[in-house]
């Protein structure tokens, strides 16, 4: 009985790669696309359009969408005219936080012509906010304002900057010609 004991206990050998391969995680993407536009609305009415030239769905280990080549953001008025626009050359949807991460050399502009330059900012689909809390440059027709933080109204008309490093004001020459 001894031997056959010792058998038993030699055969329950795992080979630990067979088991990583049962319990392992399939993080793969679900989903994937290229040139992708994707319609928000509410009540009928279209209120933002996103264009991407990828896009990565994930369920595992949260649901996520992946723009890895970047993403162009149009938000509407109930008029359909474009109110604001973002850009970035990335960007992650956590679609249980309901909220947009855009990353690297994210620029938004309203319909003032006004400008935002930042790194890395937070679009909130419940609130229709979007926020930083990095370095911020927003440029408007008469000075270009900087700070760390930062916080708006998706149609990037009504805004804070937190922390203001400065305010250089634009003097138009007006001996210039104009562009």
């Amino acid at each position: 009985t001894l031997t056959l004991l010792l058998l038993f206990f030699t055969s329950c050998e795992n080979d630990l790669e067979k088991v990583n391969q049962v319990t392992a995680r399939n993080t793969d993407p679900v989903e994937q696309g290229k040139n992708i536009e994707i319609l928000y609305s509410d009540s009928a009415k279209i209120r933002v359009k996103v264009n991407a030239p990828e896009l990565k769905r994930f369920v595992v280990p949260k649901p996520v969408v992946e723009m890895p080549a970047g993403v162009k953001v149009e938000f509407y008025d109930d008029s359909l005219h474009i109110t604001s626009t973002l850009t970035s050359k990335y960007a992650i949807r956590k679609d249980n936080e309901q909220i947009m991460e855009a990353k690297n050399d994210v620029v938004v502009v309203n319909t003032k012509g006004e400008k935002l330059n930042t790194e890395h900012l937070i679009w909130d689909e419940k609130t229709r906010k979007i926020y930083s809390q990095e370095f911020v440059k927003i440029t408007t027709p008469d000075e270009i304002i900087m700070g760390e933080g930062f916080e708006s109204n998706e149609d990037f008309t009504k805004y804070k900057i937190f922390d203001i490093k400065g305010i250089i004001t634009i003097h138009k020459d007006e001996h210039a010609p104009n562009p």
